[in-house]
């Protein structure tokens, strides 16, 4: 049952982080450090604020232009003139984006699901691509993802483009969950992920991290001594009875990542709005920092 008044507050709360300016607070002292050791010109806007002019503009969709006009209207505190919507594009493309701003706990049963899905890399000509039958294929980008399946939190990314398969992307993203803290002090219970991950080299790196696979092998799976030994245990156990493996591996909350995805493309849209490539995944970045963020409150 859903608390309401909780869930209107933290929607009201979304609002206020955007729109905090709390970045002020330790404006001098960012720019101080920013500057140091700094050749050429010096910076005059901190990241945090850059950062927090890219999540007004991702989440309301707005050209470069129009942003600079809501931060010129609105930051009349500043301590600086608005920066022109160049100088945001400029200082947007260069941040350092850490999707995990908030420290991970310390937990043993951290049990992670691992999906991927499609982006459009642009949202213009699709009509007329359809009416003309024309070629112009654009192609797309890929987003693998591991999500804590408690907070639902994104705690691994990787931006691809279409021609990556997904089972190769298994021992990055879980690599980047166990680099996230100090050595050893992060331990993945469980792997859940879907048949697309389901490999002999995935098998053997879920073996020597000593993590429980919850990946459903394919269909026509047999028994082989080709194969990893962890693996051959999950085809035996997955063809006696599926259904008890899937409660066992608690492999119904798979569906998690499914519904991250959702929340991600129904708040940022379903396209990226940038043209390089390199532009793009920052811009990915930032939906995904942000999402994380509104998934603290």
């Amino acid at each position: 049952m859903i608390d309401w008044p909780s869930y209107n507050r933290s929607l009201v709360q979304r609002g206020e982080i955007l729109f905090s300016y709390d970045f002020l607070d330790g404006w001098g002292s960012e720019i101080e450090n920013m500057n140091i050791n700094k050749k050429g010109k010096p910076f005059v806007f901190p990241d945090s604020f850059i950062l927090a002019i890219g999540y007004i503009r991702y989440l309301f969709h707005l050209p470069y232009r129009q942003t600079q006009g809501i931060i010129k209207a609105t930051g009349k505190r500043l301590p600086a003139n608005p920066p022109s919507y160049g100088h945001i594009c400029k200082r947007i493309n260069k941040l350092n984006i850490d999707i995990k701003r908030d420290k991970m706990d310390d937990d043993d049963d951290l049990i992670i699901s691992i999906d991927s899905t499609g982006i459009k890399i642009t949202n213009r000509g699709q009509w007329m691509d359809e009416k003309w039958n024309t070629q112009n294929r654009k192609g797309y980008l890929k987003i693998h993802v591991a999500v804590d399946i408690k907070t639902r939190k994104i705690i691994a990314l990787e931006v691809t483009d279409e021609k990556v398969h997904d089972g190769k992307m298994l021992k990055k993203l879980v690599n980047h969950v166990l680099d996230s803290r100090e050595p050893n002090t992060v331990k993945i219970k469980s792997v859940l992920a879907d048949g697309a991950y389901d490999s002999n080299p995935n098998f053997v790196y879920l073996e020597d991290k000593k993590i429980n696979p919850g990946i459903k092998v394919r269909r026509n799976s047999i028994v082989s001594p080709k194969n990893n030994r962890l693996r051959n245990n999950e085809v035996k156990l997955q063809a006696k009875d599926l259904l008890k493996w899937k409660t066992k591996r608690k492999y119904g909350q798979r569906w998690i990542s499914e519904t991250v995805f959702s929340a991600i493309k129904r708040m940022f849209g379903e396209y990226t709005s940038a043209n390089r490539f390199q532009n793009m995944v920052k811009e990915i970045m930032i939906k995904v920092s942000l999402y994380n963020i509104f998934r603290r409150i």
